[in-house]
């Protein structure tokens, strides 16, 4: 029996605990350090085989046009490479998803839906490549897409490509979106940039962790000031969540999180949020949930 359908495949949010920019290569690209975090808020897709060799969204995704998709376009890749490996082409694939992140809010929200999309569809095409072959396939299309398919949270460095599994805290966030798109490019091109934060390493973090029980204190996200001065609704954000302990941006913006011990005190705070901003709660993963999904399917069709 063969797998034809996938569905309900969570594409969860990543949060930045933090960010430093440590330099800048000569190809332009900056030298980045980050711990990145999941969190059990996200899209969901869905993956239907076809009986040609077309890959479609058939949902309508306001200003993503299908062609510059990141859905698509992984999707597409994925599909020459199998091609490239076992000399048959996949079957088509019809993807739906319930878009829940919003866009340019730095919670890599079309970057896990590519990684979802990689997962996913090797899985239903037998594709068989390994995860470090697909970190490397999903690379070129986005910064951020490998490490959701490392699947797990992590000290990034380089570009945020090399990754090293790390222990994060079991806590909740409350996340709110200032309901402003922050351009990544804008960021990195700012002048009042600071690009030389002085390195750390994984030890530095898991000595911290250890101490406080908290990640709040280690660190700073090197984009926030400048994303803040150029973004006042990201500003009015930290400076808000600010009053209930550390507030920070997560990736080059827009949206901004707090970190709390349990649900009830993230409820409280949420209850407070004023209504001009979307805000939600969500608890640290420690795995993405999709590794699990597939496992199981792969089980039940084997």
């Amino acid at each position: 029996m063969t797998l034809t359908t996938l569905n309900n495949c969570p594409a969860p949010a990543k949060l930045n605990l933090f960010l430093h920019v440590n330099g800048r290569r000569d190809d332009g690209y900056h030298l980045l350090q980050t711990v990145f975090q999941l969190i059990d808020h996200g899209d969901t897709l869905h993956f239907s085989l076809r009986d040609d060799q077309q890959i479609l969204r058939v949902t309508e995704l306001p200003g993503v046009p299908q062609e510059q998709d990141l859905i698509i376009r992984a999707a597409k890749l994925l599909q020459a490479e199998v091609l490239r490996r076992t000399g048959a082409m996949p079957r088509g694939v019809d993807i739906a998803i319930d878009k829940v992140l919003p866009m340019g809010g730095g919670l890599g929200g079309g970057s896990s839906d590519a990684a979802t999309t990689l997962m996913a569809l090797n899985t239903l095409w037998q594709g068989g490549l390994s995860r470090e072959e697909l970190m490397a396939l999903g690379l070129p299309l986005g910064a951020d897409i490998p490490f959701f398919i490392f699947g797990e949270n992590a000290f990034a460095e380089g570009v945020g490509e090399q990754m090293q599994a790390v222990g994060t805290p079991d806590c909740w966030y409350v996340v709110i979106e200032p309901g402003v798109q922050v351009p990544t490019a804008a960021i990195f091109c700012a002048e009042g940039l600071t690009r030389d934060t002085e390195a750390v390493t994984i030890a530095d973090f898991s000595r911290h962790l250890a101490e406080s029980n908290s990640a709040n204190g280690f660190g700073k996200n090197d984009l926030q000031q400048v994303a803040c001065s150029l973004f006042k609704p990201v500003a009015d954000a930290v400076e808000w969540l600010g009053a209930y302990g550390e507030a920070r941006m997560t990736g080059s913006g827009a949206c901004v999180f707090g970190a709390f011990s349990t649900e009830e005190e993230a409820d409280e705070v949420l209850s407070n949020v004023p209504i001009v901003w979307s805000a939600w709660k969500a608890k640290a993963l420690s795995h993405h949930p999709l590794l699990t999904m597939l496992q199981v399917a792969k089980k039940d069709f084997a």
